[in-house]
């Protein structure tokens, strides 16, 4: 699991609300929402921060602390082509 993932689903449970509900407020699938909390899916959508905001009941400065989170763990592909 990402930074990112580890702080949502805490988020998430702190407040006892399912991925379902939440991909739901979200208007997403909760395949990508559970993609996206494993790392299998890269940064969500800058506009996720402040529509997961009234979700998870925090004020807007304590969303915009999850895009630094989603930057960390957006994958990044690395080729060598030094051979």
């Amino acid at each position: 699991m990402t930074p990112f993932g580890e702080r949502v689903r805490s988020l998430r449970d702190a407040k006892g609300v399912t991925l379902k509900q939440m991909a739901t407020d979200l208007s997403i699938s909760s395949a990508y929402l559970s993609a996206l909390e494993h790392g299998k899916r890269g940064r969500p959508h800058p506009s996720w921060s402040g529509r997961s905001a009234p979700i998870f009941c925090i004020i807007w400065d304590e969303a915009e602390e999850l895009e630094p989170l989603a930057d960390l763990s957006h994958p990044r592909v690395t080729v060598d082509t030094s051979a």
